[in-house]
């Protein structure tokens, strides 16, 4: 089988090395005994680079790679057959035209749970500690503590939405490791929740109103989408903190500035945002941010954003390439892949 890998990207893995492709370097550790023939593209898939996929079975895509119903017909047209996320969400693939055009769509649902779970925390603790601010503040020589004030997360309601894997072992450190009292909603209980030290609360306004922090873990979907809108963020208590490591479009950035230029929100981490496909993952320091919506929220003093980080530690990169493979070789050999995604899901 062949297959093209889109959005191949660079990570400098030690300051004394040459930049190393992490997904050629985890998934050449990963292809030793495969029969895949894998090339690497930088470039994302859309409607003007799906034409690189001539030739190959399946098209390998990550988060920000658009899989809507024209590149899917393209796709087909080419010989396409599948397409392999190498991440958990699919909110970039339109299923329908995908099972309509015949392209099995398979992806990597839990690739580190805990890499995600443990950077949400570490956000958290960002943002209520100021440890970008003192450290930006120390290096150019300044070591006053006026507008470091931060807050114990001890004994603070923290409010997770969504109770998947990343949420579970999110609500976890923060009720175990910081002794927080966690709350969670979700229309569909894990019953490992009060193993984890997370109690479940009947609505969502409820949640909000009784959170310091609410941290964000839920897939996006046409249901989720915007779930984060004028009227939810004006539910949270005056003075919460945000926290999304989940999915950009979560959260309605123009909504966000307003509750942010009211000061009704304490502070903001974003390791996501729904338009982060025209800027992350790339070096835009040269270039300008067009997306009024995405500079308004860089220039507030009390918004943390990273570039979709969550994700990248050694062993998420290893179980992504592992899964990923193993997916491809099922399909490659006629099997039925227990990673596929459906329409109807």
């Amino acid at each position: 089988m062949k297959i093209v890998v889109y959005s191949s990207k660079k990570v400098n893995r030690h300051p004394t090395t040459a930049h190393l492709q992490y997904d050629i370097s985890s998934f050449a550790e990963c292809n030793t005994t495969s029969d895949l023939k894998l090339q690497f593209l930088e470039i994302h898939l859309d409607k003007t680079t799906l034409a690189l996929a001539a030739g190959y079975d399946a098209v390998c895509i990550f988060v920000n790679d658009v899989c809507d119903a024209e590149v899917l017909e393209g796709l087909a047209k080419l010989g396409v057959k599948y397409i392999a996320l190498r991440c958990a969400g699919f909110n970039n693939v339109d299923l329908e035209s995908a099972s309509r055009f015949g392209l099995q769509v398979v992806r990597v649902p839990a690739y580190s749970p805990d890499a995600v779970a443990e950077f949400a925390v570490g956000m958290i603790m960002t943002i209520v500690r100021k440890y970008h601010k003192s450290y930006t503040r120390v290096r150019e020589g300044n070591f006053l503590l006026d507008g470091l004030l931060g807050f114990n997360l001890k004994g603070k309601t923290i409010g997770i939405i969504g109770t998947g894997k990343i949420g579970l072992l999110t609500g976890k450190i923060l009720s175990r490791g910081f002794e927080s009292n966690v709350i969670a909603y979700d229309l569909y209980h894990n019953d490992q929740a009060a193993e984890y030290g997370i109690t479940y609360v009947d609505s969502l306004e409820e949640m909000l109103g009784k959170s310091d922090i609410v941290s964000l873990h839920c897939p996006l979907m046409e249901s989720t989408k915007y779930m984060m809108n004028e009227k939810t963020l004006g539910q949270m208590k005056k003075g919460a903190y945000l926290i999304n490591t989940s999915r950009g479009a979560l959260i309605d950035s123009h909504a966000l500035i307003g509750a942010l230029k009211t000061g009704h929100l304490g502070a903001v981490g974003l390791d996501v945002y729904e338009g982060e496909s025209a800027y992350f993952f790339a070096d835009g320091s040269s270039k300008i941010i067009y997306d009024d919506n995405f500079a308004r929220l860089l220039s507030f003093y009390n918004v943390f954003v990273s570039g979709h980080q969550a994700f990248l530690t050694v062993e998420a990169l290893k179980n992504i390439a592992d899964t990923t493979i193993d997916n491809l070789e099922t399909l490659a050999r006629g099997g039925v892949c227990q990673n596929v995604v459906k329409h109807n899901i």
